[in-house]
């Protein structure tokens, strides 16, 4: 998954506070598509506007080859003179969204989950009216961040039949097979994998600069690996054949 906190990051230096524009966001997604074959999940936010620009946003992305994305129903940008909250758009609202994202894709297959974080935000009677909304828009499955107990996912199970997917809190529900007998595809595990290179770039900047020799510098990628992640056989078989 490439999530709107690490393209904010990646590409701005920034934090998540959707200061990221569509088209930055849209170029990232299509430099990690074209550099691999695995299929990508994006967070596309609030799709960057109103109704009409989350239809705008699922045509770029679906441009950018991503093969599935979540529009969540977060009131975002963050609106004037209410910082230190965070409010949701209402129920209608939310599902016009997610209309529109399904208008705005021209293959079937693209992937839309409408996202939510009623459970943390609002209640679980909210999350569950969100939940029937969302589906009955007729998107491809259900995205829950703030998951935090059992009992919310045994609500999600009893009452909506789309694939699941959550951004869960705390260590509860963290049984991978319990989550996938209740209907959960997909269970985020945090951003730690950036956070660790984050962590690896800094460390071995200091290291550095504090006059470590650069042969002493541990835990770092082998030739091996870096051939492997930049495709170095594919661009040695290129060369020997076309020049």
């Amino acid at each position: 998954m490439f999530a709107g906190s690490v393209a904010s990051m990646t590409v701005l230096g920034a934090p998540d506070l959707i200061v990221l524009t569509l088209s930055e966001f849209a170029e990232q997604a299509y430099r990690i598509c074209r550099a691999g074959d695995l299929a990508l999940l994006v967070d596309a936010d609030h799709g960057y506007g109103n109704a009409l620009n989350v239809k705008r946003t699922v045509e770029e992305l679906e441009t950018s080859g991503v093969a599935a994305l979540t529009i969540e129903d977060t009131d975002l940008p963050q609106p004037h003179g209410t910082v230190g909250s965070t409010r949701l758009l209402s129920i209608d609202e939310g599902a016009s969204k997610m209309k529109a994202a399904l208008e705005g894709r021209q293959d079937s297959e693209l992937v839309v989950a409408a996202r939510t974080s009623a459970f943390a935000i609002t209640d679980n009677n909210d999350a569950i009216a969100r939940a029937k909304a969302y589906e009955a828009a007729g998107v491809d499955a259900l995205f829950f961040a703030g998951v935090s107990t059992q009992e919310q996912i045994e609500l999600l199970n009893a009452n909506v039949s789309l694939p699941i997917f959550i951004a869960p809190r705390g260590v509860e529900i963290g049984d991978r097979s319990y989550l996938a007998g209740k209907g959960v595809r997909i269970c985020l595990q945090s951003h730690q994998p950036f956070a660790a290179g984050v962590q690896a770039v800094y460390a071995t900047l200091k290291a550095l600069r504090d006059g470590v020799p650069p042969a002493e510098i541990e835990n770092t990628a082998s030739s091996e690996l870096m051939k492997k992640v930049t495709r170095d056989a594919d661009y040695q078989r290129l060369m020997k054949e076309f020049l």
